[in-house]
C-alpha cells in the first residue's frame, strides 16, 4: 500500500503528461473532434471555470467509453487525470497510460487514498480527477462513494459528464457543490443520468430502480 501511495505521489507530480504539451493537445482536437463527427456524435461541452474539480463520467457500459469520451476531455483546457487498477501500469503500456494522465490504483486502500487525493488538489494549481462512480462495466445498484468523498474532502465541486449512446451525444452538466449529506447528494448527482440512454442498457441500472 505504501508502494502504491509512492506512485500515486510520483505520477501526479512528476511523470511526464501529455497536457503538458499544448501543441499536442491541438493536433489531437484536430483529430479526434472530427473523428468523433464522422462516426455521428455531437458534444455539448462548456469548459468549467474552475481549475480543480472531480469528473464523473457515466454510464460506464463498455470499453468504448473512455476512448468516446477523450475529444470532450481535450476540451476541458485542463491537465486532466484518471484512476485506473495497479495492475494495468506495467511495461510499455503503463508508460502510455501515465502519459495520458492514468494514475495507478490498488483496490482496498479506500480511506488513504481519498486523503492523499484530496491532499494532492490542495497542492496542484489545476487538476481535473476523472472516475467513473459505477467502478465497472456490470450493472450496479450503488455507485462507489469515493469521488464524493474526495471531492468533499478536497472542498473541489463535482462535475458530472454523461455519454448518450441513443442520442450519440457526449457532454458535461453545470458542476454539482457537495453539501455534505451524503445520501441526498449521491440521489441528486445520480438523478440527471436516467434520462442518458447507455450503449449497453441493460448493464445501467436507473437510480429509481436501485
Amino acid at each position: 500500500m505504501e508502494n502504491n501511495k509512492m506512485q500515486v505521489a510520483e505520477t501526479l507530480r512528476n511523470a511526464p503528461n501529455i497536457f503538458d504539451h499544448p501543441w499536442i493537445i491541438r493536433g489531437l482536437e484536430r483529430i479526434a473532434l472530427p473523428l468523433l463527427k464522422w462516426r455521428g456524435w455531437t458534444h455539448h461541452v462548456e469548459a468549467p471555470a474552475e481549475k480543480k474539480y472531480v469528473l464523473i463520467i457515466a454510464p460506464h457500459t463498455s470499453n468504448w467509453d473512455f476512448p468516446l469520451m477523450f475529444p470532450v476531455g481535450l476540451l476541458l483546457k485542463r491537465r486532466v487525470r484518471f484512476m485506473a487498477k495497479h495492475t494495468l501500469f506495467v511495461g510499455p503500456v503503463g508508460s502510455v497510460l501515465r502519459w495520458l494522465g492514468g494514475i495507478p490504483v490498488e483496490r482496498g486502500s479506500h480511506h488513504n487514498f481519498v486523503k492523499q487525493m484530496a491532499d494532492e488538489f490542495g497542492k496542484a494549481e489545476e487538476m481535473v480527477l476523472i472516475i467513473a462512480p459505477e467502478g465497472t462495466r456490470s450493472p450496479v445498484k450503488s455507485w462507489k462513494s469515493g469521488f464524493y468523498h474526495i471531492a468533499c474532502e478536497a472542498g473541489v465541486p463535482i462535475v458530472r459528464c454523461y455519454l448518450d449512446a441513443g442520442r450519440r451525444r457526449a457532454g458535461i452538466w453545470a458542476p454539482f457543490y457537495p453539501t455534505g449529506d451524503a445520501e441526498a447528494d449521491m440521489k441528486a448527482l445520480r438523478a440527471d443520468y436516467d434520462q442518458v440512454i447507455p450503449r449497453y442498457p441493460e448493464k445501467f441500472i436507473r437510480s429509481d430502480a436501485a
